[in-house]
């Protein structure tokens, strides 16, 4: 068989395979230790996958498979002091700095904030999405966006949004673990993290981010927070445009100004208004399964979720809707049913309750 014919034949096994065949190839080659084809199977899987819409399946299948290769290539007796060495090092501490490495399957229509906050969403996604033409006039790409405001607005939503929207891979940092309290490890971490990012092209996202840039008497913390002011300045500076970092805080004012700065997008997230609480009941309810018993009722208990945050009021719907669903006669056989709008104002009386003490 010439290279064109086997090219053909490669072409028209991909156009006539299932994913289960795939899936049963993955597991044979797999048993068989046979290595050379079982990598051919997972690449054409990737394609495939890619073909036929599944993209974020093939995002973390490629991620899986790049850390698996350059994992092998360390996975050896290895000499104390060697290269290889200090390479399994470094794959063990990034680990442990990352809590989970996620696709996204949301986009801007699950998202409900101001226009501004969706306008500055929307523009921050065409930029990665044209980046191309923002290259051809070499303009710069924006790619660190701050998010802040209230608990349950929206901020990491944002991020999957992002993420679901430009469809990468993206790494939720375990800040616990990154700020050390041993002198100069703090700054050791995020440049481990920031360089992972530039080889992996994909979105880092740092929850809670005060807690790396507060602003504190730099005397009394042997100058360990301005050097890592310092050092995520710089990291932020060689950032690849194609990468992305995210910031999130609750508390904006305990950021050190250099920061806040450097970052493209400054972005903030407010509670609710009545409009955008309807917008979120309409987007919860929107399978038409589920409706209120008392539509006059419901818009005063809308009236009465002022004050809370998206995340509250979604919660104490969803569990209105539970509870409503078990005080019916056999649950188990409907197909829609009616919200207990007095189960609901009881919730939401209860979580503003909680939330005052």
């Amino acid at each position: 068989m010439d290279f064109y014919e086997k090219r053909l034949s490669l072409w028209h096994r991909f156009l006539t395979m299932s994913q289960l065949d795939y899936i049963k190839d993955i597991a044979k080659f797999g048993l068989e230790n046979d290595q050379e084809r079982l990598l051919s199977v997972l690449n054409e899987l990737i394609e495939h996958s890619k073909k036929t819409k599944k993209l974020n399946f093939a995002i973390q299948l490629q991620s899986i498979l790049k850390d698996a290769i350059r994992l092998q290539g360390t996975n050896t007796l290895t000499k104390v002091g060697s290269d290889n060495y200090y390479q399994k090092l470094d794959d063990r501490e990034i680990a442990d700095l990352i809590l989970e490495k996620v696709t996204s399957d949301y986009t801007l229509e699950n998202i409900i904030a101001e226009g501004s906050v969706k306008n500055e969403l929307k523009y921050f996604i065409e930029e990665h999405q044209k980046i191309e033409i923002l290259r051809r006039f070499d303009l710069p790409v924006a790619n660190k966006v701050l998010m802040y405001g209230p608990s349950g607005c929206g901020k990491t939503l944002a991020s999957y949004v992002i993420a679901g929207e430009l469809k990468k891979m993206m790494v939720v940092i375990n800040l616990g673990a990154i700020v050390s309290s041993k002198l100069g490890e703090t700054s050791k971490n995020l440049s481990k993290i920031f360089k992972k990012a530039a080889v992996e092209d994909c979105i880092i996202f740092l929850d809670e981010f005060d807690s790396l840039g507060k602003v504190r008497d730099y005397s009394q913390d042997h100058g360990e927070m301005k050097r890592v002011v310092n050092t995520i300045l710089q990291l932020f500076d060689y950032l690849p445009q194609s990468s992305i970092v995210i910031a999130a805080t609750n508390q904006k004012d305990m950021l050190d100004d250099a920061l806040i700065r450097r970052f493209d997008n400054i972005i903030e997230f407010k509670l609710p208004n009545e409009k955008e609480i309807q917008e979120l009941i309409a987007l919860t309810l929107k399978n038409g399964v589920f409706s209120f018993d008392k539509k006059i009722t419901s818009n005063k208990i809308i009236k009465e979720c002022l004050g809370l945050s998206y995340y509250s009021i979604q919660k104490t719907l969803v569990t209105a809707i539970k509870r409503s669903l078990f005080a019916t006669k056999e649950p188990e056989k409907k197909l829609s049913g009616k919200i207990d709008t007095q189960i609901w104002k009881e919730l939401v009386e209860a979580e503003k309750q909680a939330l005052s003490k």
